[in-house]
């Protein structure tokens, strides 16, 4: 299990398009990757699940990576934060 932790930068935080984007980066990788914030834990490949967490700016959250190919995927899901929120 990888994981790192992230603060939301994007002014609207995970909104409807960002939140799309890491549904279907995440679904072509195979690792299970999941998003924790305040102790709630999601599936990121699950749009609405991702939504409902009402991730905003400034909010730091724990992005976890497993099975599959641990290292490639969180380096990937890293530079997507990076590049969108």
């Amino acid at each position: 299990m990888k994981s790192f932790e992230y603060t939301i930068k994007d002014s609207l935080g995970i909104h409807a398009r960002p939140a799309g984007l890491l549904a279907k980066t995440v679904k072509a990788l195979d690792s299970e990757i999941t998003i924790k914030k305040d102790g709630k834990e999601v599936n990121a490949s699950k749009l609405m699940a991702v939504m409902g967490m009402g991730i905003k700016c400034g909010d730091t959250v724990t992005v976890t990576a497993e099975g599959g190919d641990e290292e490639k995927s969180v380096k990937l899901i890293e530079e997507f934060f990076e590049a969108n929120l």
